[in-house]
């Protein structure tokens, strides 16, 4: 059993980490801390095997908490950015999961931490038998009907069925919700966004766009109609759009 403490300054992000805790079977949460000096009071009370550490948190950050302890638990730390990620593994991280993340991406992590404390374990004592509880294999992937992703400083949840169209801008996406007036902005990648939505009810119509298909009001030629919003479609996706209007007519046909 690993046990496990996390640290994050963003309430969302500790409740989803703590569920991906609860989905494995040899991780025992020990506590959560919003900062760096609740981790270090924490750690004078209780020991810990592992810390899922975020870096940019006020006060202390992750990489200075973490250079801070003589001698430190295994650590996986957990961020929205990638310049760290050097300075973490000479640090001797066990790994790096940069924000938005999901549960195999977590469990390939939490596994290379199984497997790093089973090596401790034999070297320490050769005779020793490795833990009973042996990592997991990745579940098939659960129906989840949201997304987490990072916008305006903070962890957000965004609910799958609210989405009506997803934009691409360069470097960042605008994710189009129903009843919102504002658009979500993130720093995503449409490819992300394109294998995060169920390929069911969402199609990439351009380059820039995809939609929610359940959503479309209307198409003719080159553009769909999501209510009073105009979508440009490409000719390279224009099949799928045409195959799922036809499977609409053969269904309401029946």
């Amino acid at each position: 059993m690993i046990r496990c403490l996390l640290v994050d300054d963003e309430k969302l992000a500790l409740e989803l980490m703590e569920d991906n805790v609860s989905k494995v079977p040899y991780l025992k949460l020990q506590g959560k801390c919003k900062n760096a000096m609740e981790a270090m009071e924490f750690l004078r009370r209780e020991p810990v095997d592992l810390i899922f550490l975020d870096i940019q948190m006020p006060g202390i950050s992750g990489i200075q908490f973490l250079n801070s302890l003589t001698k430190p638990p295994m650590v996986i730390m957990v961020t929205a950015y990638d310049n760290y990620a050097l300075e973490g593994f000479n640090l001797d991280v066990v790994d790096y999961i940069l924000k938005p993340f999901g549960f195999e991406r977590f469990l390939k992590a939490v596994n290379k931490a199984y497997e790093l404390m089973t090596l401790r374990q034999q070297k320490d004592n050769p005779s020793a038998i490795a833990a009973t509880v042996a990592p997991v294999a990745a579940p098939a992937a659960p129906e989840v009907d949201y997304i987490f992703v990072n916008a305006d400083y903070s962890v957000v949840r965004i609910n799958i069925p609210d989405i009506i169209y997803v934009e691409g801008l360069k470097d960042y996406i605008k994710i189009y919700l129903k009843n919102s007036d504002k658009a979500v902005i993130t720093r995503l990648s449409m490819r992300f966004m394109e294998e995060k939505l169920p390929y069911a009810t969402f199609a990439r119509v351009h380059k820039s766009y995809i939609v929610s298909l359940d959503k479309v009001t209307a198409f003719k030629k080159n553009r769909l109609m999501l209510g009073q919003t105009e979508i440009p479609v490409s000719d390279n996706y224009k099949d799928r759009i045409l195959a799922y209007i036809g499977h609409s007519e053969n269904t309401n046909s029946q």
